[in-house]
């Protein structure tokens, strides 16, 4: 397993209380003191990077909160080692951002969409904001931060009406649709049985377009499986992290916005590196860190241990 992708959580604040995530608004948030600073995060991802990490994603919480998020995204963009700089919205601001963070060096966006009814988006993020990320959706398109990939959690008693209407958009826009299976994290969360297993998903959209054909889907940067669906210029995409096993396959590290490593998001062991950060380590001691962890990574075969609760508002989902 070649582990070269890190996912950035840089804050675990939101501006929406999506179901599935959220449901309490910022309950459980940080101090702000104790996420880590743009300059803090710079240095974990120069010195991952020294250590073979070539992606990085930056995410939430809701990344666009960060003020002169810009700025961290120009200076990570400069880091030597780096290939690919993207970052997950749930579009509400992306609209007045999209140029900027272009400009700053930011290669592409997925967008968290899942429902394009918009009494359904308010009942599944808590805010009649659809308007708002259409208009980030189709900015991003304008300015280039492709390929736009719109992410979508499917519940049954929630959205399970949506899927038919999202893969429909892929028939008017450049856009990949990828459906992700619900998987509770916390208490507060949504219910357990309102998992939907993504051969359901897949079998809804092939009575309603036809069969799909398995496709390669260059730069994925993730667990997701690829199809054609006739007629749409991307692919539609399913990530099934409850149905299937894809740990043999995941190349990914996760950085919290409090600063712990985590080989894996169901895993029970997580790594502190802030305490290293700010207790004045040398790079060796965070590189030799950072090597363990992928050390880790790379015996993963399945997951073997489940996390006990926790937000994926500070982890990023």
């Amino acid at each position: 397993m070649n582990v070269d992708y890190l996912r950035v959580s840089v804050t675990d604040r939101c501006n929406l209380r999506c179901i599935y995530c959220n449901p309490l608004g910022d309950h459980g948030r940080s101090d702000r003191a104790g996420i880590l600073s743009f300059d803090e995060i710079h240095r974990v991802v120069r010195l991952c990077a020294e250590c073979g990490i070539r992606k990085v994603r930056l995410t939430g919480g809701e990344p666009l909160m960060c003020r002169n998020i810009a700025d961290l995204v120009q200076r990570l963009a400069a880091v030597p080692g780096i290939e690919d700089l993207s970052l997950t919205t749930n579009g509400v601001s992306l609209g007045s951002m999209a140029a900027q963070l272009k400009a700053a060096g930011l290669n592409r966006v997925n967008i968290s969409l899942d429902a394009v009814d918009r009494e359904c988006y308010q009942r599944m993020t808590g805010f009649d904001l659809l308007p708002q990320v259409l208009d980030g959706l189709h900015k991003a398109l304008e300015v280039g931060l492709t390929p736009v990939r719109l992410n979508c959690v499917v519940m049954r008693d929630r959205n399970l009406s949506q899927v038919i209407p999202l893969a429909e958009m892929m028939l008017r826009l450049p856009v990949s649709v990828r459906f992700i299976e619900y998987c509770p994290t916390s208490r507060v969360t949504g219910r357990a049985d309102d998992y939907v297993p993504n051969a359901e998903v897949r079998r809804i959209i092939e009575a309603h377009f036809g069969p799909l054909q398995r496709v390669t889907v260059p730069d994925a940067g993730g667990p997701a499986v690829y199809c054609k669906m006739e007629g749409a210029p991307e692919a539609v995409g399913f990530i099934s992290g409850r149905s299937e096993v894809f740990c043999q396959v995941c190349s990914r590290l996760r950085l919290s916005s409090d600063g712990r490593i985590k080989p894996c998001l169901h895993a029970d062991r997580s790594y502190d590196v802030k305490g290293l950060l700010r207790g004045g380590a040398a790079d060796e001691m965070i590189r030799d860190l950072i090597w363990r962890i992928i050390r880790e990574k790379s015996r993963y075969t399945r997951i073997t241990s489940t996390a006990e609760d926790f937000l994926m508002q500070s982890i990023g989902g």
